[in-house]
């Protein structure tokens, strides 16, 4: 009887010993998912990193345009030349950035990071030398075109590691869409920053108009405004030309700050999910294996036609302020405010795709500014309704921004559950979207640049041929317009919607699980 008792006794405590070394595991795995999550500190560091992309990006789509025709004094020809090689050369540098990040090894620092680093310093020296203007007259078109096609190499060499990091700060979709939300957001907040400092700066400091056209000597001795406007009485182009600098050597050394905050901020982490590329692509290969996935394809042709539109609207807003509004002491205040009802935007369409989803809010985001934008070209120059117009514009500029890199996240997660044994191409998937997007932006940009020259634009005018007022109108209405219909017909039959997103999540969490036991299994053999 006592035996059976003492058996008893132990059989329990053995069943005790083990509840207590099930729930000392369960404690364990529960501290390390806890220890594994993304927390608040990376998210706003990585956020931080993607504003020199927005800053710079910012500066140059809203102002190089202008900067170009009335400040370097560059004929509309060579400038549609500068914007659109530009452009294009960037386009092409992204997939290529791309496959050399999938084929570079893995780092202590990531394998992402040490190309995000080791750019920013060259990109900044690169931007600078865009804004200045040299002494000598013929090579300008060289000059330009060599230091801004350099700039945009160099930032792809930031931009695409630093958007395929996505991937490596986390394996969980909820966490990277929250990740993607703050960066968004950090983003727009750039293209406030952005805007705040090149046009506060260069606004300060804004040669006046000539009523008469004049020859380029006569332009650029002239400092005398001819409206009599005192504000203006000593400001010289030269002092304009200065002040585009300062403005570059500022937002140069935000560019570096950022990225510092990335690197220290933020640690990159292996997918368990994805392997290393066996040998390089080539761009062939790649472009086969991106169009070769139906999501993105429709993915990307349904946003190349919507950031289209936004690309067309940015790039020629400031003249179409300046010269058919009027506003030319203005401008700088509406782009201001554009940015800044977008910045405050970002967080109510974070909350309206998980609450939604992300197909209606690309519908709802993409098509607000339709009314507004024909509003404001029906207007004649009114300042207050300008600016009401800009506020209300900036809730779709901010979907624009926000929506897109939501989505690929997704995308690449399918391509994973569709192609188990190709992984590691999501620099690829990244460098190809933006490829697309800027070549067709240069070919825009371009094309507006000369259709203004077509159209008779004459360098630092105070008003511009009616011809010219209405190649404008077009350009910032009913051209951006047909392209957001474009896109949002061929988003329509964009595949993965929020039923799809969780499958697609519960699918990956069992590959996942998977492949973790197949390495104990190996690493116990």
């Amino acid at each position: 009887m006592a035996k059976g008792g003492r058996s008893e006794q132990v059989c329990n405590s053995s069943l005790l010993q083990s509840k207590r070394y099930a729930q000392a595991e369960s404690e364990l795995v529960s501290k390390q998912n806890h220890s594994n999550q993304l927390s608040l500190c990376s998210k706003i560091c990585y956020a931080i990193g993607g504003a020199p992309y927005q800053i710079t990006g910012c500066a140059l789509g809203f102002f190089l345009q202008i900067y170009l025709l009335d400040v370097a004094q560059i004929h509309p020809s060579h400038a549609s030349i500068i914007l659109f090689v530009g452009r294009a050369w960037d386009a092409i540098t992204d997939p290529t950035v791309g496959f050399f990040i999938s084929v570079s090894p893995w780092t202590r620092f990531g394998q992402m990071m040490p190309w995000i680093v080791l750019s920013a310093p060259f990109a900044v020296a690169s931007y600078i030398l865009i804004w200045y203007v040299p002494t000598f007259e013929h090579g300008k078109l060289a000059w330009y075109l060599i230091f801004y096609c350099l700039f945009q190499s160099l930032m792809t060499c930031y931009h695409v590691p630093y958007s395929a990091l996505t991937m490596f700060i986390s394996t969980k979709q909820s966490e990277r869409d929250s990740a993607t939300a703050y960066r968004m957001t950090v983003e727009v907040l750039g293209t406030v920053l952005g805007t705040a400092i090149q046009g506060q700066i260069v606004g300060s400091a804004n040669a006046p108009c000539n009523s008469s056209y004049l020859d380029h000597n006569s332009v650029n001795s002239s400092t005398t405004p001819q409206n009599g406007n005192d504000t203006h009485h000593q400001i010289s182009l030269e002092d304009t030309r200065k002040a585009y600098l300062i403005a570059a050597g500022v937002i140069g050394s935000i560019y570096i700050l950022c990225a510092s905050v990335l690197f220290f901020g933020v640690k990159e982490k292996k997918d368990s999910s994805a392997g290393k590329l066996d040998k390089p692509v080539t761009f062939s290969q790649g472009l086969r294996l991106v169009m070769g996935h139906g999501p993105y394809v429709k993915l990307v042709i349904g946003f190349l036609f919507t950031s289209l539109a936004f690309m067309l609207l940015e790039g020629n807003f400031a003249l179409f302020c300046t010269y058919t509004l009027g506003l030319r002491d203005d401008f700088q205040n509406i782009l201001l405010v554009i940015m800044l009802s977008a910045t405050l935007t970002i967080p109510f369409w974070q909350w309206f795709l998980t609450r939604f989803g992300k197909k209606t809010a690309v519908y709802l985001g993409t098509s607000w500014v339709v009314p507004f934008m024909i509003l404001i070209v029906c207007l004649k120059s009114n300042l207050i309704l300008a600016y009401l117009v800009s506020v209300a514009s900036g809730i779709s500029v901010a979907a624009a921004f926000f929506l897109p890199w939501s989505m690929l996240p997704d995308v690449l997660d399918d391509f994973k559950i569709k192609n188990p044994t190709s992984q590691g191409h999501e620099a690829i998937f990244y460098s190809f979207y933006v490829f697309f997007t800027k070549f067709a932006s240069g070919i825009s940009l371009g094309i507006s640049t000369l259709s203004l020259g077509f159209a008779g634009y004459k360098t630092k005018m105070c008003t511009q041929a009616d011809a010219v007022n209405l190649t404008l109108k077009i350009l910032v209405c009913p051209a951006p317009i047909v392209l957001i219909i474009l896109g949002l017909l061929i988003f329509k039959l964009y595949p993965i919607n929020e039923k799809t997103r969780q499958l697609n999540k519960m699918k990956l969490e069992v590959l996942r699980d998977d492949i973790a036991q197949l390495d104990t299994d190996s690493s116990t053999v």
